[in-house]
Formats: C-alpha cells, structure tokens, sequence
C-alpha cells in the first residue's frame, strides 16, 4: 500500500487542525512543517474564515457514517479542487504530482492537496482509516497509516487509558459477585 509522505504529511497537519482548532492565522501558521509540506503558498488575514470553513468540511469526511457519504464529501472537495495533474519539483523535493493550480493561495491549495490525498489513500487501502479515537473521553480524529488498518485509538496514551480503565471494571465486577 504505497503512500507518498507529501500527502501523509498534509493528511496529518489538516486533521491535526480539526483537534486542535486554531484562533487565528498565526496559530495556524505556527503548524505548518515546510520540510514536510513544501514552501508556504501565499496567504492573508482574510484567508482564515475560508481555512476554518474547509476544516468544518473536513470533519464531516472525518465523522461520515458510511462509505457512501464519505465519498460523496470527498467528492464534492475534489470538484472544488479541479485542475489538471502536473509533475514537479520544486525546494528539494523530488518529483512528484500537484492537483493544484500554481499561485492559488492557502485555503485552496489545502483543499486541493489534502481532499486528492484523501481520496488516493483512502481509495488504496480502505474508506476507513479515517476516523475518531475509541476512547470514549478523548474523540480526537486521526488516519490510520498502520500496516494493518486496525488503528482505534489515537494514541498510545489513549490505548493504555482504556485498557486501564477496562481493566478496572473487569476487576470491580469481579469483585461485587
């Protein structure tokens, strides 16, 4: 199942945005890894109303309920994002394909990058590797980029907390019998 770490990376800084919404630009900025991600793309004050309605759109692909509905959200993102595939390379990258235009600016190269991302990764492995932490206090979104797909948890923290949390009502019913 092979992925490109250009679009895992995108993958991650936008869900990321979706747990920990930013304030304002600055804060979102502060998230952006060009090592990972490429150069910053042009953007101002007035680009955030935009970058917060597309986060809102990304949960709704987060939370879909089943395939169906994903991919329809997913859809409706990648006709938004329209242009043609090109090859490039550019500060140290090594070639690889943009779905988006040159010189558009933040929120619709983020559209762009992460609804083809999306759609590719998920397309290749399966519509559910995106999803919400099993822990039931915690709810954070992520993508399973494990081997297996059977990621639930968020993270490591996550998974111990439940199985701690499991393990003590195991241990309280016994108990009460």
């Amino acid at each position: 199942m092979p992925h490109n770490s250009y679009q895992r990376s995108f993958l991650k800084f936008v869900t990321g945005l979706t747990n920990d919404r930013p304030a304002d630009l600055a804060a979102l900025l502060q998230h952006w890894d060009e090592p990972e991600m490429g150069p910053l793309p042009p953007v101002a004050d007035e680009d955030f109303p935009e970058l917060c309605a597309f986060l809102d759109r990304w949960v709704e692909v987060i939370d879909a309920t089943d395939d169906a509905d994903r991919v329809r959200l997913l859809n409706a993102l990648l006709a938004e994002a329209a242009a043609y595939p090109r090859i490039t390379a550019h500060d140290g990258f090594s070639w690889h394909l943009h779905y988006r235009d040159d010189g558009i600016r933040l929120p619709a190269m983020l559209r762009a990058v992460t609804s083809v991302a999306a759609a590719q990764y998920l397309t290749s492995t399966s519509l559910h590797r995106l999803s919400r932490c099993a822990a039931p206090e915690c709810r954070r979104a992520f993508v399973d980029f494990t081997r297996s797909g059977t990621q639930r948890y968020c993270t490591h923290a996550c998974v111990n907390r439940d199985a701690v949390r499991r393990h003590r009502a195991r241990r309280k019913e016994a108990l009460s019998r």
